[in-house]
């Protein structure tokens, strides 16, 4: 089967005061994308027998799972400073080489490194599909503590490939040059700013958008969830990047007011985005 939304990346394992949850941009899009609608295709990596892949098979009609020494494992401990990120394990590389033949013809390709486990040149492989990255796992390097720190990158080859990029502010609060050198380099760039919603560079030119103003109960996986809102939309609703975002920024103000995978929206959530959208638009 050729997936219509193929997405790869690590899942992960995020180390809670209540256990192992699953968690990675792979496991809220897959979720986002089935309520869309679509097909999915999921490449990852993980330890054999890993018990938390139950949490991520019913929502990606295909699964290739690469063999890892491990899965990829985070933790994120909270102090007076903020919070401080420790990559704890890291699942096997994805490159070129491990894409199903079969999948090379995807419409919709998400691209969602968490560890830089994604091989860049993955990106050349989709000529024909719209290419979507999740920026933050390139932006990522780890001491031998496994402390996450900021690294910067920014390949203008590779991105020639790409179609659209969506990173938060937050992502680049070490190095803020890079929101103009993304939007130069692609035709399509979202940087979010949570409740303040964003801003959408379309061939360099940029454009606001809002978000809906909702109680915050947890932000973790609304990025996520915009990203793969942003390409279904485009996909099922209208090629304008500018009534796109208007289903993503709905959908993702929609997951912070839940925990978890859990806040990835349901299919008549999706739906109501998208008739709200329809009835702006006509």
């Amino acid at each position: 089967m050729t997936p219509e939304y193929l997405l790869i990346g690590h899942l992960t394992a995020d180390l809670t005061p209540q256990g192992r949850m699953l968690g990675g941009t792979v496991s809220y899009a897959a979720r986002v994308v089935q309520s869309f609608g679509l097909k999915t295709g999921v490449l990852t990596s993980a330890a054999p027998g890993e018990p938390l892949l139950e949490g991520l098979q019913p929502y990606a009609d295909e699964l290739v799972i690469l063999p890892g020494e491990a899965t990829s494992t985070f933790e994120n401990i909270y102090g007076p400073g903020g919070r401080v990120q420790y990559l704890r394990e890291v699942a096997s590389k994805i490159t070129r080489a491990d894409i199903p033949a079969s999948w090379r013809s995807a419409p919709l390709v998400h691209l969602a490194p968490l560890t830089d486990e994604v091989e860049p040149q993955i990106a050349y492989d989709f000529p024909n599909a719209m290419v979507l990255l999740t920026l933050q796992g390139w932006l990522r390097r780890w001491d031998a503590d496994g402390r996450v720190h900021f690294k910067r990158w920014f390949d203008r080859e590779v991105l020639k490939a790409i179609d659209i990029v969506v990173f938060s502010e937050e992502d680049i609060t070490e190095a803020p040059e890079l929101e103009a050198e993304f939007a130069g380099a692609v035709p399509h760039l979202f940087v979010t700013r949570a409740e303040r919603g964003g801003t959408y560079y379309r061939d360099g030119q940029p454009i606001s958008y809002t978000t809906p103003l909702v109680e915050m109960v947890h932000p973790t996986g609304a990025g996520d969830v915009f990203a793969a809102g942003l390409l279904c939309a485009q996909h099922v609703l209208s090629p304008d990047l500018t009534v796109a975002v208007q289903v993503a920024a709905r959908l993702a103000a929609t997951s912070v007011t839940r925990v978890g995978l859990e806040s990835a929206p349901r299919a008549d959530e999706v739906q109501q985005a998208l008739d709200e959208v329809r009835g702006l638009e006509a």
